[in-house]
């Protein structure tokens, strides 16, 4: 229901838009997340957009990165710029249950995810 797109491989102070197209269900109704996993590390949340349409951005991606959704396209773009290499990771978009409204920092609070894109930034 949900795949992501975009990834690829980028150097230092470059950009990336990620795209999670969802399927089968309209975005008025999740939340949905985007984490990221890098080798060795635990899954970590990067941004979420609300049902209701609001942004929250976690640590990684303060300042740098945008994240906006169109329900007509039934996508949720990622917009990465001045990327570093620490950001370098396999990105996944994740759906949150539609009994709830607001987004969440536990990856265990989503109930689908999309099979993730790989993302590299070469110094």
């Amino acid at each position: 229901q949900l795949q992501a797109s975009g990834g690829g491989l980028v150097q230092v102070g470059g950009s990336l838009r990620l795209s999670c197209a969802a399927s089968e269900i309209s975005l008025e109704y999740y939340s949905i997340a985007w984490f990221r996993q890098a080798p060795g590390k635990e899954r970590e949340e990067v941004s979420c957009i609300s049902r209701g349409g609001v942004a929250t951005y976690y640590a990684p991606s303060v300042g740098r990165f945008t994240i906006s959704k169109d329900i007509t396209k039934k996508t949720v773009d990622l917009q990465m710029h001045r990327l570093r290499p620490e950001v370098t990771a396999v990105y996944f978009c994740a759906r949150r249950s539609i009994r709830y409204y607001t987004c969440s920092p536990n990856a265990n609070d989503y109930d689908r995810w999309g099979q993730g894109t790989q993302v590299t930034v070469s110094s």
